[in-house]
């Protein structure tokens, strides 16, 4: 009886390790999902440049994010998590800095479109920093044993953050005004950079340091098993309103908001199978999922059968990055554990950065449908590759051979 009434208050405790070093992270996305929904329309209709433009203006945030993935591992396994994190939330508060001064630069569209590059650049490197950071943080506080219940909240963090920051910042744009964005970033970061800043930090990891491009290649399998899988929610995010559109279906928002719902659920309930049964196990369930709700999406008579492909889809993704992110941070000694897991994250950021353009030839070529069908193989992929590892280790002896 005293088991059964330990593990739930240990279990809690830990969460309560990881929630006040994950809050980090939310801040810090927060301040990427404020300005995303109405950035390209200031671009577009206050500065005058084309749509082509307003979405680089988006996009060129990734690349910084992409580029910054070796500092940022580095940062965390020399200068120390807390460090990182802070440096990070400096970058998104200079972000806000930026926002501010390109919309009172409006009268120029030059210098103003000029700022908001430089804005975006320095909040993916801000980003990148805040992310990989939060995580090692949280594992030093909670041990590597926990570390799946680490990745797992941070990316709870992220996506709520981005849910929210979205709507918020288009209510904000059309009640205050744009300034108002800039003005919020600065005082988000702000208050993020306040509350770090008396937390305890962890010891930094001594020992034997990989180079960044052995950590790379050992990493790669996992890396390239996140990229395919990532497709169904590169695919989802950026066409599924088109998708509906083509169909005649109303309410292609609900389908977002339904992936969005069980990825959170699955990611709160069903963490802790990581643990239980290994990375690989729950990848290659996780991915089977991913691949039936996708080609139920391709397949979709009706809307119904679209939300509940969107659902399934949701479901699946949701434990991929965790789930293989284990594995890979496993390959590495303990002082290059955030060179791992920023190595590996670089798959994630090119597979959303290759997605859109790819997907968006395959809808032209074939038809909307015709993009989660490509997700959907993708996804098959995955899950034979996820096979592969499994047995892999199983062969040398590192898994049980029962799946």
């Amino acid at each position: 009886m005293s088991t059964d009434t330990a593990t739930p208050r240990s279990e809690f405790a830990t969460t309560m390790q990881i929630i006040p070093v994950v809050f980090f992270t939310f801040l810090c996305y927060l301040t990427i999902g404020i300005p995303l929904a109405v950035l390209p329309g200031y671009v577009h209709d206050d500065l005058g440049y084309s749509a082509v433009l307003a979405g680089a203006a988006i996009s060129v945030q990734y690349l910084a994010t992409l580029a910054s993935r070796p500092l940022a591992g580095r940062s965390a396994d020399t200068l120390g998590p807390k460090r990182t994190v802070t440096i990070g939330l400096l970058g998104c508060g200079a972000s806000g800095v930026l926002l501010l001064l390109a919309v009172l630069c409006g009268r120029w569209p030059v210098l103003s479109l000029g700022l908001l590059v430089c804005s975006r650049l320095v909040l993916g490197f801000g980003e990148s920093l805040c992310g990989t950071g939060a995580i090692l943080w949280g594992i030093g506080r909670v041990g590597t044993s926990n570390n799946a219940r680490v990745i797992s909240w941070n990316g709870i963090a992220t996506y709520g953050a981005l849910a929210v920051g979205a709507p918020l910042g288009v209510a904000i744009e059309r009640t205050v005004g744009f300034a108002a964005l800039g003005i919020l970033v600065i005082l988000l970061a702000a208050l993020g950079f306040y509350l770090a800043r008396p937390m305890a930090s962890v010891p930094i990891v001594h020992g034997e340091r990989m180079s960044y491009r052995s950590v790379f290649t050992r990493v790669l399998p996992h890396g390239i098993g996140l990229a395919l899988g990532s497709a169904g929610f590169g695919s989802i995010a950026t066409f599924i309103t088109l998708f509906y559109a083509a169909k005649q279906w109303p309410n292609a928002a609900l389908s977002l908001t339904v992936f969005g719902t069980l990825f959170i659920g699955a990611r709160l309930l069903f963490a802790n199978t990581i643990k239980t049964y290994g990375g690989f196990r729950v990848a290659i369930v996780s991915f089977s999922f991913e691949c039936v709700g996708l080609l139920m999406l391709w397949l979709a008579p009706e809307p119904h059968i679209a939300l509940v492909g969107a659902a399934l889809t949701g479901f699946g993704f949701a434990l991929v990055f965790p789930a293989l992110g284990v594995e890979a941070v496993g390959l590495v000694p303990p002082a290059s554990r955030g060179a791992a897991l920023s190595a590996y994250s670089v798959f994630l950021d090119l597979s959303l950065g290759i997605t859109g353009p790819l997907a968006g030839y395959i809808a032209g070529e074939f038809g909307y449908g015709s993009v989660f069908l490509f997700a959907a193989i993708a996804a098959a992929a995955a899950v034979g590759l996820s096979s592969f590892l499994y047995l892999r280790d199983v062969k040398v002896g590192k898994m049980p051979a029962a799946l």
